[in-house]
């Protein structure tokens, strides 16, 4: 139910579910939702389920420990695992004959054991582009209105080196119209948007028109090639799929049969081997699951440039943002050094709740 509404009126619905009487069964993968509304947690991991009481937090603290404790199991059944080979190895054959059930308790640990390894799932690396310079983004007076109506107005910033900017706001209050402004797909009204010279930007939208539904994984990530370039290096085609995720029979599905998350990190996969030292990502969370979301934090977080982000994912925003770039929605956009906690803190002590409803939402009966 969150996907594609802005923080404002999630806010909304989660005080309007926190009244409400009877029960409510939700999927959604917005974690400070989940934290705010949920009294039961349900995960559904390879084809078994998996209750827990309590919120997102409380969820997280019991499945840190259940992977504590599977992780020494896994540790057990790898030392038995090299003991049972160097039985086999040391056996004679005359003994080997004798030993059966050793041997084949030997192969169901060595299964086991692989596909422990297998469900590691998906390991993302966004390529680096070439090293930044000083000059990122000098962002001065900026203004532009739509339909009559003011987006934003005298908006200056400089973007520093390595900085992750969290773009926020409610829908329709100009973020995706910045982002184009800064990849000249429009111009603005007044002011300007100035690159560094060094500047190599990789923009995904969010719109993941470009996407062809006849042709497979692999021939969309790759564009055909055997090879394909990442900055200064080549990578086998197929692995560089892999690393999104897609694996063996996957990367032959046609992108009509797969889901909105697959569709996600296609678009990314693609859009990312072109290379770049400054993201732009418009809601790159969107449809997909709460694992490769933290999988995509991780990588962001490893991105030695500099990244953009439009996002309503306040969990995201608060694991990755170094700086935020808030637009109101009412014309005033605002650019503040610190997370998105500390920026909502900032403005909660101006009396100013940027999650709160502002009477714009009405009851519907």
């Amino acid at each position: 139910p969150t996907n594609h509404l802005d923080a404002d009126t999630v806010h909304w619905l989660e005080r309007h579910l926190a009244t409400f009487p009877g029960t409510v069964v939700a999927i959604t993968h917005d974690r400070y939702f989940l934290d705010n509304v949920a009294g039961w947690m349900l995960e559904l991991d390879h084809g078994k389920a998996y209750p827990y009481e309590g919120n997102y937090s409380t969820y997280l603290e019991t499945k840190a420990k259940k992977l504590r404790d599977e992780e020494k199991q896994e540790a057990a059944k790898k030392r038995r695992l090299k003991a049972e080979l160097d039985w086999i190895r040391q056996s004679p054959k005359g003994r080997m004959a004798k030993a059966k059930a050793r041997i084949k308790d030997f192969h169901r640990l060595q299964d086991q054991v692989a596909q422990m390894s297998k469900e590691g799932g998906i390991q993302l690396q966004i390529p680096a582009g070439n090293r930044l310079g000083q000059q990122v983004l000098d962002v001065e007076g900026l203004t532009k209105a739509f339909g009559g109506r003011t987006l934003f107005k005298d908006l200056s910033f400089s973007l520093p080196p390595g900085a992750v900017v969290g773009i926020i706001g409610p829908n329709g209050a100009g973020k995706t119209t910045f982002f184009r402004i800064v990849v000249g797909q429009e111009q603005p009204d007044a002011g300007s948007a100035t690159l560094g010279k060094t500047v190599e930007i990789c923009y995904v939208d969010q719109s993941r028109q470009e996407l062809d539904d006849e042709q497979t994984v692999y021939e969309a990530i790759s564009g055909g090639d055997d090879e394909v370039i990442l900055g200064k290096r080549k990578m086998n085609a197929r692995a560089y799929v892999s690393l999104f995720g897609f694996r063996g029979g996957d990367q032959q599905k046609p992108l009509g049969n797969i889901s909105g998350g697959q569709r996600n990190r296609v678009q990314l996969a693609k859009t990312l081997r072109k290379g770049g030292n400054m993201l732009l990502l418009d809601e790159p969370t969107n449809d997909l699951d709460l694992p490769t979301v933290a999988i995509l934090e991780e990588a962001l977080a490893q991105f030695p440039g500099c990244a953009m982000i439009i996002s309503h994912d306040r969990f995201f925003l608060d694991k990755l943002a170094t700086h935020v770039l808030h637009f109101d929605g009412e014309g005033e956009a605002r650019f503040f050094e610190g997370g998105y906690t500390a920026y909502r803190e900032k403005l909660l002590s101006e009396g100013i709740d940027i999650e709160a409803t502002g009477g714009t939402h009405r009851r519907l009966n």
